[in-house]
């Protein structure tokens, strides 16, 4: 029978013994998980790839970093996508049309105003204008995924108007 006197040392080292062999949740195993990673590989790397609405395969793709297609910006708190900003789509859709097999991620990102919520929802609704703009111009829907960076990924580290104007914006990722 074990007393009180038994049971807190014996306690004690369970979790002692948890916390060196990185069992235990708050282990330095797990600070280095990148929330945004979908899976973790069998030698323990974690992909570089991301959260996705509609994920599929297709996706698990490495990003084509040679390719670079220019951000669309949006005014303040703002989903509307700009007259002047419709050369950019054009150049997307031109861009997926002549590439069949490329697959895009819409990333929607906000300025540093607004609560962090808030600029999630805003960056996703931005990111979908853009998806619903290039299937209106006939991309498939099945080549676009969209995801909200909310204010995380400033392209701008600033905090004047002339650095938020270049933080709300939607920018694309080709795979």
């Amino acid at each position: 029978m074990l007393t009180k006197n038994r049971v807190f040392p014996m306690l004690a080292c369970l979790i002692i013994a948890t916390l060196f062999t990185g069992c235990w949740p708050f282990s330095k195993k797990d600070k280095n998980l990148d929330p945004m990673a979908t899976t973790i590989g069998e030698d323990g790397d974690i992909p570089d790839i991301p959260y996705l609405t509609n994920p599929s395969e297709k996706f698990f793709r490495p990003v084509k970093s040679d390719v670079v297609l220019e951000a669309v910006r949006f005014g303040y708190d703002s989903t509307q996508i700009l007259s002047s900003e419709m050369s950019k789509l054009a150049a997307v859709s031109t861009y997926l049309r002549d590439n069949a097999g490329d697959v895009v991620i819409v990333e929607g990102h906000c300025d540093e105003r607004g609560s962090r919520e808030y600029n999630v929802a805003l960056g996703e609704r931005r990111a979908l204008a853009v998806r619903a703009f290039l299937i209106g111009q006939g991309v498939s829907v099945d080549r676009l995924q969209t995801r909200s960076m909310g204010e995380e990924v400033p392209a701008d580290m600033g905090h004047t108007e002339s650095a938020w104007r270049q933080n709300r914006r939607a920018e694309f990722e080709i795979h």
